[in-house]
């Protein structure tokens, strides 16, 4: 029952509240109509009916009503504030590993799952760029499977991060009281120079649920190479010493 003038604007509000981390779907549909309730004429109103499924077509032809049909997904995210980033620090031209464990709540629908609370994601790395689709299974309750990658802030960050960082998933328990699941990765990071870059490592599930958590990569100066020794021969005279450097790239 909204009259819209012609070339008139309106804003369709769309609320979305999850209380657990699952995807939710649902269309916004908005039927058009002429004021007056005659139809429009169209001559080929039979054709359109066998096509175009966003038009009404009268029994008497023309065409009664125009719908649009907008898809809507319910992707809930979990907040992530007060989250402290998990630090991975290495010396340049070296390697490391290790192990980063991250908590998701709300991840099986049903009893058990815990709603979406404020501090539904928590990330540590108390323990000693390619995405990847993993299966977690526990007991009774239905195999969750999840997507993970590390995303970066800018594509220059990733140029510089994403040959050097790999991101595998080691370990995945579900607490079956709370529903509350642990996720453990391996994380390499080998770099060549010194860097202080940021990343994000995204977790998804195919529920819907989506939760993020940050990563700070920092590389320090490397080892010293050598020590080059120099010996005098004597006062006011050039003593000279030759090394080579070897570039690794071009």
């Amino acid at each position: 029952g909204i009259r819209l003038a012609p070339k008139e604007k309106l804003d369709i509000p769309v609320l979305f509240m999850p209380d657990t981390m699952k995807m939710h779907e649902t269309l916004v549909v908005i039927h058009v109509m002429r004021e007056n309730g005659e139809n429009w004429l169209y001559e080929d109103s039979a054709e359109l009916n066998k096509d175009l499924k966003s038009v009404i077509v009268a029994k008497k032809g023309g065409i009664q009503g125009i719908l649009w049909i907008y898809p809507v997904h319910g992707i809930p995210e979990a907040p992530q504030h007060k989250l402290v980033p998990a630090v991975v620090r290495c010396r340049a031209r070296q390697r490391v590993e290790r192990r980063v464990k991250v908590l998701l709540t709300g991840v099986v629908p049903g009893a058990n799952a815990m709603p979406t609370a404020r501090n539904s994601a928590m990330f540590n790395t108390n323990m000693p760029a390619n995405i990847q689709e993993v299966q977690l299974t526990d007991g009774f309750f239905t195999t969750v499977e999840f997507l993970y990658e590390l995303q970066y802030q800018s594509n220059e960050i990733k140029s510089q991060l994403g040959a050097l960082v790999g991101v595998h998933l080691i370990q995945r328990d579900r607490d079956t009281e709370s529903g509350i699941v642990t996720l453990i990765f391996n994380v390499v990071f080998a770099p060549n120079k010194p860097m202080r870059n940021e990343a994000t490592l995204v977790v998804q599930c195919t529920t819907g649920g989506v939760w993020k958590f940050p990563v700070l990569f920092i590389a320090t100066q490397p080892e010293v190479d050598d020590v080059i020794n120099i010996e005098a021969v004597g006062l006011n005279k050039e003593s000279i010493v030759g090394f080579k450097l070897t570039s690794q790239t071009r």
